[in-house]
């Protein structure tokens, strides 16, 4: 696998629901692409003193993309994508 460090904002177009109602992205628009993710997959909270970021880590079948969110899902900053 291959590992590109990207670390940029990103537009999520479209949520999905989890059981327990916590959003996750569906869709994201990254330099002009469009990408659909396929399932919630993992996640993680990471805290630093008072400020909690969520880190979670999506396919759309062919990459892996990880995202980090600041603001409870507000703005979104793709972290890296990985491929096969």
């Amino acid at each position: 696998m291959s590992r590109i460090t990207i670390n940029e904002q990103v537009a999520i177009t479209k949520l999905g629901f989890k059981k327990d109602l916590s959003a996750y992205p569906r869709r994201m628009e990254f330099r002009g692409a469009v990408y659909d993710f396929l399932d919630a997959g993992l996640s993680c909270l990471v805290r630093s003193g008072e400020q909690i970021a969520q880190i979670i880590t999506l396919s759309d079948g062919r990459s892996l993309y990880r995202l980090r969110s600041d603001n409870h899902g507000g703005n979104w900053t793709l972290l890296s994508i990985m491929s096969a």
